[in-house]
């Protein structure tokens, strides 16, 4: 259990100094839980008692609120709050901290729309008492609707308690690096990396706008209570640095640490890069048990750039890892040995299991052989970025693979792509003069004509959604066909959370698990190869997850191995994986082509492979064998539940 998994403490441990020598490396008070649900629980409980406190005094409260995925639990707790508990928020007044500029206000991304979906037209707060920035002020007017944003602020009384989420380049709210200690609300340009992790939102970044309306880091550090949230692997590095770093304008958050009254709110997966947890050795006694010492090898051998076999006792002992040494009352020959070896044992050309071999230490067993291996991808591409190359390998080596497409991934097609699809079909009547192509024509036209008028913020209706879910379709399977696969091995599942949803607004239901729970019947696969465990809670990879960790618990326990592979999330490090697979240059040529079958994927989708190239060079480091690049997997630990640390 974390140092702050009983409720009560939030709140008052803003402005606290850290508490433990565990924590002397972080700069401002950071709190765990174990998830983001309990985390947004405990943090509205604590909200909840501000309000009904400051209403039983006949005051007001101003909180100042986020939007985003991150917040999204917190919200509905304090909904559920409303509704089954009582809570009143008459006496509330709350201010937004920013908007996107240029957004119709029913815009389905619209900040404006989001607050209203996710929490204002579910409890009894009166309109008046709702504050957000205005995107659609014509520009001559944004400089003063700011400054009167402002001034609302201070009308109000400040900001009693604002809620922050962080972005990939550490900004809360839209101050993307650059962004002054001292600013006060204003128009901003968005940053690229703001702009492509939209994108989706958006279907496409060319529709994501450039420009936002957001409250300064000066307006937000007046706030008497600052309290910012964050969830998922793909945030540890950011809160990382913005806890432990320097104070700096290119990482917003990190402002956070000037503040009196500031408190990080983090899940495991979020923490996992904070020193109390990567480097545990450095901050207090540890138990050196096999994964603590792996890690610990790993991490000394990278910080000196030492092959493991090169690192003597003088190493362990000067660079903070003697404790190790004297726990085991071994020299650092026989540590190096052990470890060396326990790394080496991952690497495996045979994913599946080499039948005929002794599998005491080897990733996966060899029997049964073949195997059904199920490999579960969230949104078609996750799997050929994660792990295109071993799928091709199981299908060499004689495993039945089923490729299971859990959504359809229509979200992510960008209209021009069923624009040409449409422009074919009548280019194709154009040519050919044929009465037969007359429905073909009508379709083709009632899609341009659909796209046309939703214009560039509008959303898809049913049609065009389902034609751009079966050209990625098309999509999926070329690309399974460059990874050996036969039309036959594949399958969507087109799971109806995704299907009747919208990035940030996806909620998991029984028939989401229930089709999980029927390919794993059907199937009764000995393997499994799935993703998600550890992205943000909100996002599709994530709830796909929860569908599948949700029928396999259900269905009890087989044998079968489940390995969790990384798509669009941070990648293992070295210590984390426990197989891993090389790639030859032609297999990664091979990959890179299966990936290139997509049409709506981002530049960070298509460098996938030189994480790939980055893990096989972490291996050379220490003392592995030279390889082009290598697909790295782990265990799922079902006790854990994929937790990062």
């Amino acid at each position: 259990m974390s140092n702050t998994d009983a409720a009560g403490q939030i709140l008052e441990a803003a402005g606290k100094k850290q508490l433990t020598q565990r924590e002397r490396f972080e700069k401002v008070r950071t709190l765990i839980h174990r998830d983001s649900e309990s985390a947004s629980a405990a943090l509205a409980a604590e909200v909840a008692a501000m309000i009904r406190e400051r209403a039983a005094a006949g005051g007001r409260i101003v909180l100042g609120l986020a939007t985003g995925s991150t917040p999204v639990p917190f919200y509905r707790e304090l909904i559920r709050l409303h509704c089954e508990e009582g809570l009143s928020f008459a006496n509330v007044t709350t201010f937004n901290l920013d908007e996107y500029y240029g957004l119709p206000r029913d815009h389905p991304e619209s900040y404006y729309r989001f607050m209203r979906d996710q929490l204002f037209d579910h409890i009894d707060i009166p309109d008046s008492q709702i504050n957000i920035p205005d995107g659609t002020v014509p520009m001559e007017a944004v400089y003063d609707h700011c400054l009167d944003y402002e001034r609302r602020i201070v009308e109000a009384g400040g900001l009693d308690l604002q809620i922050l989420g962080i972005g990939r380049t550490g900004h809360i709210g839209f101050n993307e690096p650059g962004s002054s200690s001292d600013s006060i609300t204003r128009m901003i340009t968005l940053d690229r990396v703001t702009r492509q992790d939209a994108a989706a939102d958006f279907m496409g970044v060319a529709n994501v706008p450039r420009s936002a309306i957001t409250m300064g880091v000066g307006t937000i550090l007046e706030a008497r209570r600052l309290v910012l949230m964050a969830w998922g692997s793909n945030k540890a590095g950011i809160v990382q640095e913005a806890v432990e770093g320097r104070v700096t304008d290119q990482v917003s958050a990190s402002f956070l640490q000037t503040h009196p009254n500031a408190t990080f709110l983090v899940d495991r997966a979020a923490a996992s890069n904070l020193t109390r947890f990567r480097y545990p050795w450095l901050v207090g006694p540890v138990e050196w048990d096999v994964a603590m010492k792996k890690r610990a090898v790993v991490w000394l051998a990278g910080k000196l750039e030492k092959p493991i076999l090169k690192l003597v006792d003088e190493d362990y002992n000067e660079s903070g890892a003697g404790g190790l040494l004297a726990s085991t009352s071994e020299a650092a020959y026989e540590v190096n040995i052990d470890i060396f070896n326990r790394v080496q044992r991952t690497i495996t050309g045979w994913p599946g299991g080499k039948p005929g071999a002794d599998d005491t230490n080897r990733p996966e067993r060899s029997l049964p052989f073949p195997k059904r291996i199920l490999v579960l991808s969230p949104e078609p591409a996750d799997a050929y970025i994660g792990m295109g190359g071993t799928i091709e390998r199981l299908k060499e080596q004689g495993h039945e693979v089923k490729l299971v497409f859990q959504t359809s991934g229509s979200l992510r097609v960008a209209d021009v792509a069923a624009l040409n699809f449409a422009r074919v079909v009548l280019e194709m009547v154009e040519t050919t003069h044929s009465p037969e192509w007359e429905s073909q024509t009508a379709y083709a036209r009632s899609i341009i004509e659909a796209i046309d008028a939703k214009g560039e913020f509008g959303i898809d209706p049913e049609s065009v959604r389902k034609l751009k879910g079966l050209i990625l379709r098309g999509e999926a399977r070329d690309a399974a066909s460059t990874c050996r696969l036969k039309y036959h091995d594949s399958q969507f599942l087109d799971l109806p959370f995704y299907e009747t949803g919208r990035y940030r607004r996806f909620h998991l239901e029984e028939a989401d698990t229930a089709a999980l729970a029927t390919i794993l019947e059907d199937f009764q696969p000995h393997s499994i190869f799935t993703t998600g465990d550890a992205s943000d809670p909100s996002s599709p990879q994530a709830i796909a997850f929860r569908a599948f960790s949700g029928a396999w618990l259900a269905r009890g326990g087989r044998d079968c191995n489940v390995w969790l592979y990384r798509g669009r999330d941070r990648p293992f490090e070295a210590h984390e994986i426990e197989m891993a697979v090389p790639m030859s240059p032609d297999q990664l040529d091979q990959k890179v082509e299966a990936i290139r079958k997509f049409m709506s994927i981002n530049d960070a989708d298509l460098n996938a492979t030189s994480r790939n190239q980055e893990i096989a060079k972490t291996y050379d480091a220490l003392g592995m064998a030279e390889y082009e690049a290598i697909e790295a997997f782990r265990r799922w630990n079902t006790e854990g539940a994929g937790s990062e640390t």
